[in-house]
């Protein structure tokens, strides 16, 4: 095929001149431009594409070789990343484990410190516990004796009671007082106003109480020669609770109390109300409660009222009593006061009683050197001291009366 610029030569170097300034090229421009137009064989043509090819190879390669670099580089600051993640995750993992050591330090610390703290206030307890106890020693044996300057502090601080008070029932006057302003548990004495309540009731003496099973001592077990189905009368049950301080027969005295034994220990209370007991508090009619408590105060003037009563005299100062229990038994019951069987003593209301808070605790009315005296022992220690502390006080005050 013939090319157009050899066609336009044909017309002449000037027409194809003109063309080609028309168009912006010359045919030796438009040959460079495109050398393959012409012959597509040409050395020219092959010389154009090779260039081009290495070109869009090299490209290609560079291309290649730019997205391995980019994934390389990612790679590389992926793995970077991770690095330094797991740098911070360590850094963390030593930031709380230093962390929780501070606080664990922290806690330990506090313990210690509420640990010291504890301690120094336990301490402070324990000295204030022993400055009360060494002061309440004090008192026991700094005795307060109201007596002659013939009483040696000797003779005064062999009472072992812990409590001791005599007082001269007709001018009142104490005579002798130890702790007589503490308020302590009374134990059996509480049977005296058992007995008072039941006097001034005026329930019949002759009625037959049934010992139960509600009459048995299920807290300290004490002991008892009355037994389940034990049938007596009032009066019998009065003279051995008095006498022998039978626990089951005062306990049935106030269950068989018109309203059972909260209403009796309410007469208990009200009776000590009306005597002016204002320290003294009951809660059953036995004394194995800690609860029954009084000053020896108080018991004088319980007492005075015990020793208006001709029964209560007769009953808490006879010996000893015979009673028939069941299958027929006869049994004898001795008075708990070894001092009402001797003939020195002349003893108008006597009444002992022993639990362990209480100790070992005795009152009396006697009569010493023609004075009506009214005697309180309480929390005596060991079996037979409080008898001892009742002879001590005794010889005491006859030497006050014989110095007079």
């Amino acid at each position: 095929m013939t090319s157009f610029w050899t066609r336009m030569a044909k017309f002449g170097t000037g027409a194809a001149t003109a063309l080609a300034l028309v168009l912006g090229t010359t045919p030796a421009t438009a040959a460079r431009a495109d050398p393959c137009k012409t012959n597509s064989k040409s050395a020219a043509c092959k010389a154009t594409k090779t260039p081009a090819a290495k070109t869009s190879t090299a490209k290609s390669t560079s291309a290649k070789n730019s997205s391995k670099s980019s994934a390389q580089a990612t790679k590389a600051s992926t793995a970077k990343n991770t690095k330094a993640a797991a740098s911070n995750s360590k850094v963390k993992v030593v930031l709380r484990s230093k962390k929780s050591a501070a606080e664990e330090a922290d806690r330990q610390a506090a313990s210690r410190a509420t640990a010291e703290k504890t301690a120094r206030a336990t301490s402070a307890r324990s000295r204030n516990a022993l400055a009360v106890s060494a002061a309440a020693a004090a008192t026991e044996t700094d005795t307060p004796a109201i007596l002659s300057a013939g009483t040696t502090r000797a003779e005064a601080a062999a009472v072992r009671s812990s409590i001791a008070y005599v007082q001269d029932l007709e001018s009142s006057t104490v005579l002798f007082a130890k702790n007589d302003r503490m308020v302590r548990p009374i134990a059996s004495i509480s049977k005296l106003m058992t007995a008072l309540v039941v006097i001034d009731a005026n329930q019949p003496l002759d009625e037959v109480l049934e010992i139960t099973e509600d009459d048995v001592d299920r807290v300290r077990h004490s002991p008892s020669r009355l037994t389940v189905g034990t049938r007596l009368t009032r009066a019998d049950m009065l003279h051995l609770a008095l006498m022998s301080s039978e626990n089951r027969a005062a306990h049935s005295l106030g269950r068989y109390y018109p309203g059972g034994l909260p209403a009796f220990a309410r007469a208990m209370n009200n009776k000590a109300q009306s005597l002016g007991m204002y320290d003294s508090h009951f809660v059953e009619p036995t004394g194995l409660s800690s609860q029954n408590v009084s000053s020896p105060r108080d018991l004088v003037r319980m007492m005075r009222a015990a020793g208006q009563r001709p029964l209560i005299h007769r009953y808490s100062t006879d010996t000893e009593y015979e009673v028939a229990v069941r299958s027929g038994r006869t049994e004898t019951f001795r008075n708990t006061n070894a001092l009402v069987r001797s003939a020195d003593w002349d003893i108008k209301v006597s009444k002992t009683g022993f639990i362990n808070e209480a100790g070992e605790c005795l009152v009396m009315l006697t009569r010493i050197n023609g004075r009506d005296l009214a005697i309180v022992l309480l929390n005596s220690q060991g079996k037979y001291s409080r008898i001892g502390d009742a002879v001590r006080v005794r010889r005491l005050v006859q030497n006050e009366v014989a110095m007079m």
